[in-house]
């Protein structure tokens, strides 16, 4: 199922139009059976009018210092079967094509687990899904919760019978050293 994803732009003389009215599929992995990644709109620059409706360059899932990620993504349930005989290389291989840079992110001994330079802002459509951050503290969240995550060691888990949906920005930051 697409999302259906409309831009407003600006034709020549300066009036609002509608630039690009299109669905936008998701990315789906045989690695990560059930979930579901929709690159709505990013840059990797300070951000600037495309007033033809074209998505600026966003080539990396995740935004380096300066960029920005707009997108859905689905947490399907734990209990959610994976792909018998699953091949590992070419299932990294096609996260990598289809989610550049996301597998250099996440942690082989700790599946889900990962950091990121970013600051993200979740928000749960539907579903519920639990947070674990690095230390094995969890808060769960449903429908409607926010959540402001500062570039902290991270997982998404689900351990319940639906799908969890979340929208998402990711905002690239730079990782201060903690004093």
């Amino acid at each position: 199922m697409g999302i259906r994803r409309v831009v407003t732009g600006h034709d020549n003389d300066g009036k609002a139009v509608f630039a690009s009215d299109e669905v936008v599929e998701p990315a789906t992995l045989v690695l990560v059976p059930g979930a579901e990644f929709y690159r709505l709109w990013g840059g990797d620059s300070t951000a600037s009018f495309p007033d033809d409706g074209a998505p600026p360059a966003a080539p990396q899932y995740f935004p380096g210092v300066g960029g920005f990620r707009f997108g859905v993504f689905t947490v399907s349930p734990d209990a959610t079967v994976m792909v018998e005989d699953l091949d590992i290389e070419a299932a990294l291989t096609e996260m990598e094509a289809k989610l550049p840079g996301m597998a250099a992110h996440m942690e082989p001994d700790n599946p889900g687990m990962h950091t990121t330079a970013t600051i993200d802002y979740e928000f749960v459509i539907s579903g519920r899904v639990v947070l674990e951050l690095d230390d094995g503290a969890t808060r769960e969240l449903g429908p409607g919760d926010t959540v402001v995550q500062n570039g902290t060691r991270h997982a998404w888990r689900n351990p319940y019978d639906e799908p969890c949906v979340l929208v998402v920005v990711l905002i690239g930051a730079h990782h201060d050293a903690m004093g």
